[in-house]
């Protein structure tokens, strides 16, 4: 078992890659499933989550490196920056200055260590896309500025269809793959790490950043589509106008041809 006598553990959680292929994992050094954790460096653990996150917990920085290091093959687009959170545990029944900044656990065992990691992974998979989704606020915003202001969205359709497919990349992976606002599974099996669970959440406001993420996305989808629909309807009038315009020709030409020949007669 992992973590011996110690009485303070750390732990950290890395957004790694968008995918973890942990097949391998699973028959190899495993400590339990669901989610997966294996046992890391000379007393530590690893949880490892299929949407990308890593969960490392008693580990020091030369055994985070090396283990980081071996999972590269089974990291699918990896990031080149991670996004990262910590977690100070210790012992209910340790004694540790300053215990307001460590999270007190009865016992280091395999269950509680899963709990604290799904929250965790959770936590820094939201922290990892407010940041992206404030990246395509200040990308869609200048657009609105321009509109507001009379400006042309000319040749501005493809960024319009990129922030739509970035919401609807988001919104598919936080309720398909990370499932923000489901507990996980292990409460199922071990109904007595709930009130664990519920506090942890509670403190890392998990439900309250997943609503405000949720109508973040919801903000951005219907500002882009709303200038994507002015985009096209321009387009469409500016169509009409050379319909219009191109009859108007037409009827010039006939008329030009109708005198030609009034004036041979």
């Amino acid at each position: 078992m992992p973590f011996g006598d110690q009485q303070q553990l750390t732990g950290h959680a890395l957004y790694i890659s968008q995918r973890l292929d942990i097949k391998g994992f699973e028959k190899a050094r495993r400590l339990a499933t669901s989610p997966l954790i294996v046992s890391a460096g000379s007393q530590g653990a690893a949880v490892l989550f299929r949407y990308g996150v890593v969960v490392l917990f008693g580990l020091n920085a030369v055994e985070e490196h090396t283990f980081l290091k071996d999972i590269e093959h089974v990291a699918i687009e990896p990031f080149e920056q991670y996004e990262a959170e910590e977690i100070k545990l210790c012992l209910s029944s340790a004694r540790v200055e300053q215990t307001g900044n460590y999270l007190p656990l009865d016992e280091f065992n395999i269950s509680r260590m899963q709990v604290v990691a799904n929250v965790l992974a959770k936590s820094v998979i939201l922290a990892h896309y407010e940041a992206e989704l404030s990246q395509t606020f200040d990308r869609i915003e200048p657009l609105a500025i321009s509109m507001q202001h009379g400006g042309s969205l000319k040749h501005k359709g493809r960024d319009l269809l990129a922030h739509i497919g970035d919401v609807l990349m988001i919104q598919g992976r936080m309720v398909g793959r990370v499932e923000i606002s489901e507990k996980p599974e292990l409460l199922w099996e071990e109904p007595q790490y709930e009130r664990l669970y519920l506090r942890m959440a509670d403190e890392y406001e998990l439900i309250e950043r997943h609503r405000a993420l949720e109508r973040k996305l919801d903000l951005v989808s219907k500002t882009a589509g709303t200038l994507l629909d002015l985009l096209q309807d321009k387009r469409t009038l500016r169509v009409e106008w050379y319909i219009v315009i191109l009859i108007v020709v037409e009827i010039l030409l006939t008329v030009y041809e109708m005198w030609g020949r009034h004036l041979l007669e």
